[in-house]
């Protein structure tokens, strides 16, 4: 059905929700995704740098086990 609708339709639609909506109400709701697509590549940077950090640097894990043998 959405293969139906030409460069016509789609400015009826958005003249629709401007309508609506109000250009103030969509301005803010976009500022909105803009932020929040922001701060998901924010977050992805952040679990990349701290992935390639731990990849560098691996820690020295031993089994309980063994710590529990050490002991006794």
């Amino acid at each position: 059905m959405l293969n139906n609708i030409g460069p016509m339709g789609l400015v009826l639609i958005a003249v629709v929700v401007l309508v609506l909506f109000g250009r103030g109400k969509i301005s803010s709701l976009m500022g909105e995704v803009g932020k929040g697509i922001t701060s998901f590549k924010k977050g992805i940077s952040e679990g990349q740098k701290e992935l390639a950090d731990s990849v560098e640097e691996p820690r020295d894990i031993t089994p309980e086990t063994e710590t529990k043998k050490d002991e006794a």
